[in-house]
């Protein structure tokens, strides 16, 4: 387009926000994207895992890192085999955080492990306070949560956060108009963050997109893919992501 390095062309990258405000994304052969949303993909990454970053792992910055750095400090992840969670957990430790991720099954907790949480927690199985409490010592407790249920989750989150504590959230489906509990929470000075990459300013979007592009060139973010299917298969893609039993990501290559 007008305007862009024509040195541009042929570069490899990873793109975000492709579907906004467009009737298609890049499930496609072409797409177009403004010039800062198409990222140089370092040469120590794969087109896939270009395609796993975009929306997921820049949600997992945001949600990280938007109140400061996290050296030293305790991050609560939910759902740490999540789209998000996953990378969330990895950007945590890359920041110097202890990461506790919690998982409903041990399928998702192998994932968790292999994005280098500390310690994983069964929410079925396990009383997360609890847990929490061994973990940290009785009268400690986390810094921030990254959590992708909000609504239910609050209760839990309110029984584990240190004064002064951090919830950012990106999603509440299970519990989307939840009771917020107005007085415990300003009694301790507890911050709700809630993050949208698309409403996300310019510059959170450049400082994730910079984050992101380092820890590819630099291999250290692992990726997990459930599966993979050629354009033509794009429906058999769909009902993979639908699969309760996925975890991972779903791509399509193109020819």
């Amino acid at each position: 387009g007008p305007g862009v390095d024509p040195a541009r062309i042929g570069q490899r990258v990873w793109v975000y926000e492709a579907n906004l405000g467009r009737p298609f994304g890049t499930c496609a052969e072409f797409t177009t994207v403004p010039e800062h949303k198409a990222v140089p993909l370092p040469d120590a990454a794969d087109f896939a895992a270009g395609a796993c970053m975009g929306i997921p792992a820049m949600t997992a910055h945001r949600c990280v890192m938007a109140d400061g750095p996290v050296t030293g400090q305790t991050v609560l992840v939910h759902g740490g085999a999540g789209a998000v969670g996953f990378y969330a957990v990895q950007i945590a430790r890359l920041g110097g955080a202890r990461v506790i991720a919690t998982v409903s099954r041990e399928e998702q907790a192998r994932q968790a492990r292999l994005a280098g949480a500390d310690h994983v927690v069964d929410y079925r199985r396990e009383d997360l306070a609890s847990r929490v409490r061994e973990i940290t010592g009785e009268d400690l407790g986390v810094d921030r949560v990254v959590d992708v249920a909000f609504g239910i989750n609050l209760a839990a989150n309110m029984a584990v956060l240190r004064t002064g504590g951090v919830i950012a959230t990106f999603a509440s489906d299970a519990g989307p108009e939840p009771e917020i509990p107005f007085w415990p929470m300003l009694a301790r000075d507890l911050t709700v963050r809630f993050v949208l990459v698309y409403a996300m300013p310019r510059a959170a979007h450049d400082q994730a997109a910079a984050f992101i592009t380092d820890a590819l060139a630099g291999g250290r973010f692992v990726h997990q893919v459930f599966a993979r299917f050629p354009l033509e298969d794009t429906a058999a893609a769909h009902e993979a992501t639908e699969s309760m039993r996925n975890v991972g990501k779903v791509l399509v290559d193109i020819a």
